[in-house]
């Protein structure tokens, strides 16, 4: 990645106990600095996402999230406070973000991903991350991905299971491999805890440092699949179909 943006020394004592994670240094703390990364819906999930990487030093985040903030929205939607109910849930996702790290760029955009903002939101990120609750959505982000060759983390939740992996164009499969179009049977309200949306988002948040600054290995064409209920933890191969209408 050439012209890395300079750490001042501020930033250099902010983010100074990661940089001594093996592989990051001052290199791999200015790739997360120059890095965009795109998050479609910025909830219970996606919420975290942003604030993590908000908090590893991640330059610009565009966030896509629609609606107004719900009474039960508060178990999970860390970024919102009970005083926001009823208005924007953007406005107080921004401004949550920026009291945390005022040198990110945030973008906030008060609308969920469809097929038809889909390419222009994925144009303007070097990774994109889909936590949104449904499959019109994602599919529509997957798509967009695929198309503009850009890396997408996928997280998602349920009850009290998890799964988190990355679709890299070219390399895996694409989401549209296995879930070819909208469930019929899928609604937008589901059971819910909060810790549950937390852990996919924090592993979600850590794909994306992996790919932004090349240390570890990644969740590429592998979906980790998470039950707390029993704490039973599994990887599977995913696949890669070469009659995908989207990626094939």
């Amino acid at each position: 990645m050439p012209d890395l943006p300079p750490l001042t020394n501020h930033e250099r004592a902010v983010y100074e106990w990661q940089m001594w994670v093996p592989g990051v240094g001052e290199e791999g703390q200015r790739k997360l600095k120059a890095s965009s990364v795109l998050i479609s819906r910025v909830g219970g999930l996606g919420g975290l996402v942003a604030l993590e990487l908000a908090a590893a030093g991640v330059g610009r985040l565009i966030l896509a999230h629609g609606g107004d903030l719900r009474p039960s929205d508060l178990n999970r939607q860390l970024l919102q406070t009970h005083e926001h109910i009823g208005k924007p849930r953007m406005e107080s996702i921004v401004r949550r973000l920026h009291d945390l790290n005022p040198r990110c760029e945030v973008i906030g955009v008060p609308e969920n991903v469809t097929s038809l903002n889909a390419c222009d939101l994925v144009a303007r990120a070097d990774v994109v991350v889909d936590a949104a609750p449904m499959f019109q959505e994602r599919l529509a982000l997957n798509a967009a991905a695929v198309r503009a060759g850009k890396p997408m983390v996928e997280c998602a939740m349920h009850t009290l299971q998890a799964s988190v992996t990355t679709f890299m164009p070219g390399k895996t499969g694409c989401l549209a491999c296995y879930v070819p179009e909208v469930p019929a049977d899928w609604k937008r309200q589901f059971p819910v805890f909060g810790a549950t949306s937390g852990t996919a988002a924090c592993i979600g948040a850590m794909e994306v440092i992996k790919l932004i600054t090349g240390i570890g290995s990644t969740l590429c064409g592998e979906l980790l699949s998470m039950d707390l209920g029993t704490m039973q933890f599994r990887k599977v191969k995913l696949p890669k179909l070469a009659d995908c209408a989207v990626c094939g």
